[in-house]
């Protein structure tokens, strides 16, 4: 499956010009479903904001939309836009909040400051790639909790959710290509005790 950049969790920059203060906040999501409710969230929060400008590329950079929240048109959201596709990071959206300072930026001024708010949440952002990976449950006992955690961050996997009951689960995942040898060393550090369950495959950012 073909790899591809994109930016991990939320993030935010934020800056002042003129007065009006900029804050670019920055979050990872794949569907524009996400993104939207994401646009929403960031409006509700800043709802006393005179602009919230967005864009997203999502579906692995396949649907790109912006919008100017009422800043002369293409000096905004397009630049925002522009940001994150000349970027080569995909699976995000980019909200910039503006309070008005009382002082007129212009046109060339507003594509400046948009951009730069753009650019400072990329920068400041954890870029991952996403990579097609298996998520694995297995269940042990305490005392091959600490083991079992080593041996699957050794073999590049992250561990999502940890389970205490009467035994301790883990739910963790690997890339595809590191799956074979991770059931090799599992069998052999564990004397085949162990057993890892494949539950799901999916696309997920690991950071590089």
């Amino acid at each position: 499956m073909e790899r591809y950049l994109t930016a991990k969790g939320e993030n935010t920059a934020e800056f002042s010009e003129k007065r009006s203060r900029f804050i670019a906040t920055l979050r990872h999501c794949e569907t524009e479903q996400e993104a939207m409710e994401f646009i929403d969230e960031m409006r509700s929060k800043y709802w006393d904001a005179k602009h919230n400008v967005f864009a997203y590329s999502v579906n692995r950079g396949k649907s790109c939309r912006f919008s100017d929240d009422g800043e002369p048109h293409g000096t905004a959201g397009k630049p925002i836009l522009d940001v994150i596709l000349g970027s080569g990071v995909c699976d995000i959206a980019i909200v910039v909040t503006r309070y008005f300072g009382g002082i007129l930026l212009g046109t060339g001024g507003l594509v400046r400051a948009y951009s730069k708010a753009a650019k400072d949440a990329v920068s400041e952002a954890s870029i991952a790639e996403m990579i097609s990976c298996s998520v694995i449950k297995t269940c042990c006992e305490y005392t091959d909790h600490q083991r079992l955690s080593k041996l699957i961050e050794e073999n590049g996997g992250e561990i999502e959710n940890t389970d205490f009951a009467e035994k301790i689960t883990l739910t963790y995942v690997l890339k595809d290509e590191a799956v074979e040898g991770f059931l090799e060393k599992l069998s052999e550090n564990f004397s085949a005790r162990l057993v890892a369950e494949i539950i799901e495959n999916k696309i997920y950012p690991f950071e590089i």
